[in-house]
């Protein structure tokens, strides 16, 4: 099979505990479930309301504060952003109101629609969003479509080890609704594609990219 970002051909496994067929492309470290486990948007919502994420918990104030932390140095304070794929909780939105930032939120579950096709922003952020998507390169162009020049966009989901065993003992991919993995050389391609500058990433999952003229 292909690679869903790159083309090129992908080796695949099968995890021996699960029966599940991974596709992994060595060329930009790209690895996918076998399409047949992807799950619906159904499927998905149910896993989903099961999380509990309370607004008023520290930790979970604390949680998205590590992203900030990471994210805004690089960025400055940029006078508008939104959060793709938010879920049900506003508050990372509603953090980057504290600092100035008037946010925009949108999540295909639970605030479908609120998205601005006309509207530009300079930063976007996407928190554990995209090892969910079933097509995550169409996503991140129409992510780098949405900003500004010079916009930045901000991405955290956990790398994923590059050794065959080591992915097969990884917590992160045994959650069904979780399908596809990057490493930061990944987003690296999807920059080369799309005509983005790599600012940087924290070596553990989160990536800062930059849309150029």
């Amino acid at each position: 099979m292909v690679c869903h970002i790159c083309s090129n051909e992908t080796e695949s496994f099968t995890d021996g505990k699960t029966g599940i067929q991974y596709f992994n492309c060595k060329s930009c470290e790209f690895i996918f479930k076998s399409p047949e486990y992807y799950q619906g948007i159904k499927e998905q919502k149910s896993r989903y309301d099961l999380h509990e994420n309370d607004e008023n918990n520290p930790g979970y104030r604390a949680y998205f504060q590590r992203f900030l932390d990471y994210v805004l140095p690089l960025t400055g304070t940029p006078k508008n952003a939104l959060d793709f794929g938010c879920g049900r909780s506003l508050l990372l939105a509603k953090m980057l109101e504290e600092k100035g930032v008037i946010c925009d939120a949108y999540d295909p579950l639970y605030h479908p629609d609120t998205l601005d096709n006309s509207k530009k922003y300079e930063l976007i952020v996407t928190t554990e969003v995209f090892e969910h998507l079933h097509h995550p390169k169409e996503i991140f162009y129409s992510l780098v479509e949405r900003l500004e020049e010079g916009g930045f966009l901000a991405i955290q989901t956990q790398f994923s080890p590059q050794d065959r065993e080591a992915f097969k003992m990884w917590y992160y991919h045994q959650d069904p609704t979780h399908i596809v993995f990057f490493s930061p050389r990944t987003f690296r391609v999807l920059c080369e594609m799309y005509g983005c500058e790599w600012i940087g990433d924290n070596g553990t999952n989160m990536v800062v990219l930059q849309k150029v003229p």
